[in-house]
């Protein structure tokens, strides 16, 4: 089952922290699009929750050094 999510990200720096993040969500199987701000602080994932789950993403987004914020 497809699924969206929007996170507020913490701790990028840069458009290459925004790129390098893009890059590690991209790669993860069942993520369908991965589109990270680095101007909005903001990423957005389109992933199948049948081989991925928002925690398994949230805890990519964490190994890759930065964080969500709280909403």
């Amino acid at each position: 089952m497809m699924e969206t999510i929007n996170w507020t990200i913490s701790g990028m720096h840069c458009d290459g922290c925004s790129a390098r993040l893009q890059k590690v969500l991209s790669g993860k199987t069942g993520v369908q699009s991965a589109e990270v701000s680095f101007a909005e602080k903001q990423a957005s994932l389109e992933f199948d929750s049948a081989l991925i789950s928002a925690d398994q993403l949230q805890e990519a987004v964490e190994k890759a050094g930065f964080e969500i914020a709280a909403a």
